[in-house]
């Protein structure tokens, strides 16, 4: 069994320093940290939040995602792919159940088709030019309405392996729009023609 949430933050608290600030991660010596370890500093380890505040879109009449269920790059009957714009890296897309449902709450049919979808998502990604990876990654703490990021890496960029991937998305300048939008359409035409599903007019 898990600790309790007072137990963990005891545990944890007892390898912080005075001020509550635990050594700095084995991440951030890692030559694609994308910081110095000289001047960096651990935030302080906060008192555990008992109960959590709610996610946005817990009432599915409250949720974003179910208000726009039809828009995004392609769409099928269940799901449907989105653009993330403002974002550093060549192409962010997000896949949503058009319904309303968290991971833990899909039909075996729907986690079914979400493992598919997730390969030709990838997939594509990985087939633009200059793009080497896509990175996948569902974290779940800030929406109730499931959504799975697809982070395409620039080919050529080792400093942007693994996990600090998202980081350096938010440091870097704003990927230009249009050629994100291209490379968009790209993977929603090579998705429709693999998978099926139509692609949006975005004109």
């Amino acid at each position: 069994m898990a600790m309790r949430p007072e137990e963990f933050y005891e545990y944890a608290l007892a390898a912080a320093d005075g001020e509550g600030r635990l050594p700095q991660a084995r991440m951030t010596g890692w030559d694609v940290s994308p910081f110095e370890q000289d001047g960096l500093r651990v935030a302080p380890l906060r008192a555990p939040v008992v109960p959590e505040p709610a996610r946005h879109g817990e009432d599915p009449a409250e949720c974003g995602s179910c208000r726009e269920r039809d828009e995004g790059i392609w769409r099928d009957e269940r799901w449907r792919l989105t653009r993330i714009s403002g974002v550093g890296v060549p192409l962010v897309l997000m896949l949503h159940p058009r319904d309303h449902y968290d991971l833990a709450d899909l039909p075996d049919e729907l986690a079914a088709e979400l493992g598919v979808l997730t390969v030709h998502i990838a997939r594509h990604v990985q087939a633009l030019p200059h793009i080497s990876r896509a990175h996948v990654y569902r974290i779940g703490d800030g929406g109730a309405h499931l959504h799975i990021w697809f982070f395409a890496r620039p080919e050529g960029q080792t400093q942007l392996y693994g996990s600090w991937l998202p980081v350096w998305d938010d440091l870097l300048p704003e990927y230009p729009a249009a050629l994100a939008d291209a490379d968009a359409a790209r993977v929603a035409d090579a998705l429709s023609a693999s998978y099926g599903g139509q692609v949006a007019d975005l004109s």
